[in-house]
C-alpha cells in the first residue's frame, strides 16, 4: 500500500486529550503521521519568554509516546513552513481554530495536489486556559493591596519590567528586520484596529516624523484609517478584508507589515498578514500574553506580558519608541544620517 503522510504542527507544551484525540484523528487520514514542534526558542518568540514549560526534547518524547505519532520534526523557524517543503506531505491538518486560508503552507501542499484539513477541536480542552487558571490562581493569592491607585502603578510597573526582562531578544529581533528594510530602501507598514488603530498611527507618525528628511525619504505607513472612510471600504470587500486590499495595493516584496492587535485573534490583521506573506514581505506581529495565533504566523513577535488592554497598548507604543531608537542608531551607524 503506498504511504500517505500527513503532517500537524504545534507547540505541544501543555499536552492534554484534546491533542491526543486531534492527533489520532489526523493519523487516520492518512498511514504516516509527522507532527512539527517548535523549539524552546521558537515557543519563545510565540508565547513569550516563559515558555515553554516542558523543553523540546521531553515534548517530542512524550509525542512519540502516542499510538498515533509517527515521527517528531523539531523547527527553529517561527512557522513550519520551511518543514513543510521540505517533508512535501500528502496531507496537512490544523485544529479547528484555524481556517484553511489561514493555515501556513496550505497553498505550498494544495499546489503539490495534497490535501488540508481543518479539524474540529474536543470542547473543554485548551493549553491556554489551563496556564490562565494556574496564574489567576497566584495573581489572587498575591493580591495583597485593595488600593486602586496603587494596584494599577504595581500592575503598569510589573508589565514593563517583565517586558524588559521577557521580550528583549524579540524586540531586538523585530528592529532588525525593520533596519534591514529600511537600508534597503522599503516600506514600513502598519496596521492596526480598534485600540489598535491609535497605536499604528503612532508608531507610524514617529517613523515619519524622525527620519523623513530631503536626502532620503524614509517610507512608514499606517493602513489604519479614519472612522468613516474604514466603513465605507468594509461595505464594499468585507471588514476582514479591509486590510488585504491596502496590502494588496501598496506591499512590494521585501516591504515589512507590523500587524498590532492587543488579543492576537483580530480577523483583519490575521487576513493582512497572510497577504503580505503571499507578496514577500516579511511580517512583524504585536500582540498580548495570550497572541499566539497573530505571533504564530508572523517572522517576530513581540507579545506585551499582560492580558489587559491598556498594558498592552501602552507597551506597544514604548516598543514603537525602542524601534525609533534602534532604526536613528543603525542610519547614523551607516553614515545615512547625521
Amino acid at each position: 500500500m503506498m504511504e500517505t503522510v500527513v503532517f500537524t504542527n504545534g507547540c505541544f507544551d501543555i499536552i492534554h486529550p484534546g491533542h491526543i484525540d486531534l492527533l489520532a484523528r489526523a493519523k487516520a487520514l492518512g498511514t504516516r503521521l509527522v507532527v512539527g514542534i517548535n523549539s524552546d526558542a521558537s515557543v519563545r518568540a510565540i508565547k513569550g519568554a516563559n515558555r515553554p514549560f516542558v523543553n523540546q526534547d521531553d515534548r517530542a518524547e512524550i509525542l512519540l509516546g502516542l499510538r498515533s505519532v509517527d515521527e517528531v520534526r523539531v523547527f527553529d523557524e517561527a512557522t513550519p513552513a520551511k518543514l513543510i517543503e521540505e517533508l512535501k506531505p500528502d496531507i496537512l491538518v490544523k485544529g479547528g481554530d484555524w481556517a484553511t486560508d489561514r493555515i501556513v503552507g496550505a497553498d505550498f501542499v494544495l499546489s503539490n495536489g495534497g490535501k488540508v484539513f481543518s479539524l474540529p477541536l474536543k470542547d473543554g480542552y485548551s493549553s491556554s486556559a489551563i496556564v490562565e487558571k494556574i496564574q489567576n490562581r497566584q495573581m489572587t493569592e498575591n493580591n495583597t493591596s485593595n488600593d486602586a491607585i496603587t494596584r494599577s502603578i504595581e500592575e503598569h510597573l510589573e508589565v514593563f519590567s517583565r517586558l524588559q526582562a521577557e521580550c528583549g531578544e524579540s524586540i531586538e529581533k523585530s528592529g532588525e528586520i525593520i533596519c534591514e528594510a529600511i537600508n534597503a530602501g522599503k516600506k514600513v507598514l502598519i496596521c492596526g484596529n480598534g485600540g489598535s488603530a491609535a497605536d499604528s498611527q503612532h508608531i507610524a507618525a514617529e517613523f515619519v516624523g524622525r527620519f523623513e528628511d530631503e536626502r532620503r525619504p524614509l517610507p512608514s505607513i499606517a493602513l489604519t484609517t479614519d472612522t468613516s472612510l474604514l466603513t465605507a471600504v468594509s461595505n464594499d470587500y468585507g471588514y476582514d478584508k479591509v486590510f488585504v486590499r491596502q496590502v494588496l495595493a501598496l506591499a512590494n516584496e521585501g516591504d515589512v507589515l507590523i500587524g498590532i492587535s492587543t488579543s492576537g485573534n483580530s480577523e483583519s490583521i490575521l487576513s493582512a498578514i497572510m497577504a503580505a506573506r503571499e507578496k514577500g514581505c516579511k511580517t512583524i506581529g504585536l500582540t498580548g500574553e495570550k497572541g499566539k495565533k497573530l505571533a504564530s504566523l508572523c517572522d517576530a513577535a513581540v507579545l506585551v506580558p499582560s492580558a489587559r488592554t491598556a498594558r498592552i497598548q501602552e507597551g506597544h507604543i514604548t516598543i514603537g519608541h525602542i524601534w525609533c531608537e534602534m532604526v536613528d542608531i543603525n542610519l547614523r551607524e551607516s553614515g545615512l544620517t547625521s
